[in-house]
């Protein structure tokens, strides 16, 4: 079945969670819930900004509205492989996503213009923020190891854990591999709960039982603040 461009309406939380959490929840999550399409993957994601990092310092203000644009692969691409490219726009706790998917190589020529627009309408969308952002470029490399999971009775419910999580800010091609500087303590992982409705009592209950509770966090927006220490204390990363 081919697959379609996406566009997704939902409310998502994320939780920072220790080793000791991830394992005391893991059971019932596995039990409540089934691995998606992807399985256990890397997840590569280029995100894209302005010169003077003007979506990042946005962001960071936690505005009531704010958005995103990035580039996204599962596992470590080759040129034919399938991308997405996703632009993220939240307002007032409510996340709308716009999804196109294309192969890896045309989808840089598309984000750099240098190849012509799809014709579709979330293309349009895309093509919009590119040009309302005076020279955007990728701005940071963002990894981790991603274990995804739907709601055995409601697939508006997903719930991912990310691991691992790891940035580079000097090199943007994502054929190039995954290694990067570590972006959390080896013992932290980000959960993170994506649901079209309320969350039902038995996952309120395991978040509540085992003191887990929301956290806010960018994986885009600590690279940055990294960067600016590092920066700082001049200690700038380079590979």
């Amino acid at each position: 079945m081919a697959r379609s461009n996406n566009i997704f309406t939902r409310v998502e939380k994320k939780y920072s969670i220790t080793d000791r959490q991830y394992a005391a929840i893991e059971p019932m999550l596995f039990d409540r819930m089934h691995i998606d399409e992807f399985g256990l993957s890397t997840v590569c994601s280029v995100y894209f900004d302005t010169p003077d990092n003007r979506i990042v310092r946005a962001s960071i203000d936690k505005p009531v509205y704010k958005e995103k644009l990035r580039l996204r692969c599962y596992g470590v691409p080759d040129p034919d492989s399938e991308a997405f490219i996703e632009l993220k726009k939240k307002y007032k706790g409510i996340v709308y996503k716009r999804r196109i998917f294309m192969p890896y190589e045309e989808a840089v020529a598309f984000l750099s213009g240098h190849a012509p627009m799809p014709d579709d309408q979330i293309a349009r969308e895309i093509a919009y923020a590119l040009k309302i952002y005076p020279d955007i470029a990728p701005a940071a490399a963002i990894f981790c190891e991603r274990i995804a999971l739907y709601d055995n009775d409601d697939e508006n419910l997903r719930i991912t854990i990310d691991s691992n999580l790891r940035y580079r800010v000097d090199d943007m091609d994502l054929t190039h591999g995954t290694h990067g500087n570590p972006l959390l303590p080896a013992d932290k992982h980000i959960l993170e709960i994506k649901t079209a409705f309320s969350m039902p009592l038995w996952l309120t209950k395991l978040l509540d039982d085992n003191s887990i509770y929301p956290s806010s966090f960018s994986k885009y927006g600590t690279a940055y603040r990294m960067e600016q220490l590092n920066e700082i204390g001049g200690h700038h990363y380079a590979q």
